[in-house]
């Protein structure tokens, strides 16, 4: 985890994408990223979904510590420093695998492949929670990047469109 002047984390991640790149360090720096969620705000009215920061002055760089990528990261402008390291000279300490699992998860990057959905459109299915449990309907449009189905229920003699996560559907 790479210190950061805050506000400037997508500047330091271009920065060291791009002293990655020109250096020759893609064996050594695999990906950096942006931990970001993405929130639903309302604003005169109109819904906006915009992008919050998960932990401001931070970037995540997944990496081999070795002096070069040390050296890499760490003269990247806007680079303050690592965390968990106590010094310049210091090397940083590496987060905990389920520290990076549970990041990548509220940043939705460890959603399940297309292959485990066994959905199809036109096929009839019932809601099992939220607010139209137990109502019966058929898939419309099924969105793998999402994870998310537009389901047509039956409601007040109406087909009414929904939109619900896959784990919300079971098959008829």
């Amino acid at each position: 985890m790479v210190h950061t002047y805050s506000g400037y984390e997508n500047k330091v991640r271009a920065n060291l994408e791009k002293r990655v790149e020109s250096m020759g360090m893609e064996d050594k720096i695999f990906r950096v990223l942006v931990p970001e969620d993405e929130e639903t705000e309302i604003k005169n009215g109109k819904r906006k979904v915009a992008k919050k920061k998960v932990f401001p002055g931070y970037v995540l760089a997944e990496m081999v510590m070795t002096d070069d990528s040390w050296y890499v990261v760490r003269n990247t402008p806007g680079v303050t420093g690592f965390v968990g390291s106590t010094g310049s000279g210091s090397k940083p300490i590496p987060l905990l695998p389920e520290e990076v699992e549970t990041v990548l998860k509220r940043m939705g990057m460890d959603k399940p492949s297309a292959a485990e959905v066994d959905f199809e459109v036109k096929e009839s299915v019932k809601v099992t929670e939220g607010p139209f449990a137990n109502f019966t309907g058929s898939i419309e449009h099924i969105d793998l990047d999402k994870q998310k189905v537009k389901v047509h229920v039956n409601m007040f003699g109406r087909e009414t469109p929904v939109e619900l996560d896959f784990s919300q559907i079971e098959k008829l």
